[in-house]
């Protein structure tokens, strides 16, 4: 590659970038999924289209598609809220096996009987297609209000059920019959048990780390954090286990960590989660032959039908049998199956590995996801509201960061109200901060000044707090709980009072 090759690669992906941007804006106000409108602008790139861009290489876009997965898997853990998901990780590990199991069962039985593929086929699309996509599903829930037992299980399945999908998907482009199925289930377990003990104690280690060693500039923190969750999957990759667990558990723990610095570091994982999005499903637009998949599409129909209205719910009807989850809920769970860029990835395994009819598999699968993205997505928030599930107006978080003072072994906490915080109409003195620890300015439309004990915080106020080493914590755990349950937030036992809250 010249200087030259160089210059209109990069005038192309930046188009490409900005109307991928631009796209999410047009895409927000009409409820149409992004990830469509980003493979319809590979599609529109590619050798149908009017780019012309002839792209075959599914073993380049399998690679990049897992580099991109492990990105949006770092991202979306680093979201996750522990307190959400901690009650329902039985419920969600029950998803992740057992409903994969069943809706690979019924999905392949529907793919073989009703679409006369073989078996080996017909199980490779079972498998890839039973897999949630942690991209859509982060994106989609996060924006429907619906209650954190409901939104924690989703996500964490999400973040979940990658990984013995995966396997799967391995073990069956595998030439050869596949004997002694419970040796392949064995091999899961291994796998499984391999990532998240690499998972998370390569994210303990690294939050203890980047709390202990305060770093000469703020920039190095999202680096350093985003460089750890690689270093989950990779080394969970390495040990023969599964990297995908690995890299959403360590960012999960580093997400709840209370690290320096947070709100920048989530900015920049958001950034490169969306740039990977971006990047994976416009090469995937780019790798599909549309004039290719017309003989697929009432193929792919048939099988979505039944992976969307049987084996979706009968999984999570099996999964969650044990846990009495409201039939409301279960119902939601079902339909918010969403699929994404993650099963057209893995049904670019099989095309690595030589597999008979490999090219209809892949159209099959794009297809089914293309068509009932665009049917599950937008319907989604219709049916909350439809079962009564929309949780209704919650105080909004407190955007904290924290900067820490090495040499006057303090933090320096740069605190933003937003709209819908209780902490608005709090005074000074009512917040009650925990001795070794004050609000020192406030900023307000753009002024600041130095706050009085009778001071009244407003929406959109800023605050710096300095706060000793000891009770950083204990400062950051009671501002969160006047947010979200006002001045009378100890009484009131609001999750979160902390150390002082009745001083």
């Amino acid at each position: 590659m010249t200087v030259h090759h160089l210059n209109q690669l990069l005038l192309a992906c930046s188009v490409v970038l900005l109307v991928a941007v631009a796209a999410v804006r047009v895409s927000s106000r009409s409820g149409l999924p992004s990830l469509l409108v980003y493979l319809g602008i590979g599609v529109v790139m590619g050798s149908d289209g009017l780019g012309g861009v002839r792209f075959t290489n599914a073993e380049l876009t399998q690679v990049i598609g897992y580099a991109a997965l492990v990105v949006i898997l770092a991202e979306g853990g680093l979201g996750t809220k522990w307190k959400e998901i901690k009650p329902v990780l039985p419920a969600a590990t029950a998803l992740a096996v057992v409903g994969v199991a069943v809706s690979v069962g019924v999905t392949a039985a529907a793919a073989h009987y009703l679409s006369g593929l073989g078996w080996r086929q017909s199980l490779i699309i079972g498998a890839v297609v039973s897999s949630t996509d942690a991209a859509a599903v982060f994106s989609v829930l996060r924006k429907v209000p619906l209650p954190a037992r409901v939104k924690g299980t989703l996500e964490a399945e999400s973040g979940f059920n990658d990984a013995p999908v995966v396997i799967l998907v391995v073990a069956f482009s595998t030439a050869g019959p596949i004997e002694h199925w419970y040796v392949l289930i064995g091999e899961i377990a291994l796998e499984l048990a391999i990532g998240a003990a690499i998972g998370l104690a390569v994210g303990w280690l690294g939050s203890w780390g980047l709390r202990h060693v305060a770093l000469p500039a703020s920039g190095l923190y999202p680096i350093a954090v985003m460089a750890i969750a690689v270093t989950a999957y990779a080394a969970g990759a390495l040990a023969h286990g599964s990297g995908f667990l690995a890299v959403y558990l360590a960012s999960v723990l580093l997400g709840n960590a209370k690290l320096p610095h947070w709100p920048a570091t989530r900015g920049f994982a958001e950034g490169l989660g969306w740039i990977a999005q971006i990047g994976m499903f416009v090469m995937l637009g780019l790798l599909v032959t549309p004039h290719e998949l017309l003989d697929d599409v009432l193929p792919a129909l048939v099988i979505g039908l039944v992976l969307t209205v049987v084996a979706r719910p009968l999984g999570v009807v099996a999964s969650l049998l044990p846990f009495r989850v409201p039939w409301q809920e279960q119902t939601l769970m079902s339909w918010a199956g969403l699929r994404g860029a993650v099963p057209v990835i893995l049904a670019t395994i099989p095309m690595v590995n030589g597999v008979d009819a490999t090219h209809r598999i892949f159209n099959i699968v794009f297809v089914l996801v293309v068509v009932y993205t665009l049917v599950q997505g937008p319907t989604l928030p219709w049916l909350a509201r439809k079962l009564r599930l929309g949780s209704g107006e919650e105080a909004a978080d407190l955007g904290i960061e924290s900067a820490p003072l090495e040499r006057l072994r303090g933090h320096l906490l740069s605190v933003v109200i937003p709209g819908g915080s209780r902490m608005h109409g709090v005074e000074i003195n009512e917040l009650r901060l925990p001795s070794g620890s004050a609000v020192t300015l406030v900023v307000r439309e753009g002024k600041s000044f130095v706050p009085l004990p009778t001071t009244t915080l407003r929406h959109g106020d800023e605050l710096l707090v300095v706060a000793t080493d000891p009770v950083r914590e204990a400062a950051e755990k009671r501002l969160r709980a006047v947010g979200r349950g006002g001045k009378l937030a100890g009484w009131l036992g609001a999750d979160g009072a902390g150390a002082g809250s009745r001083g």
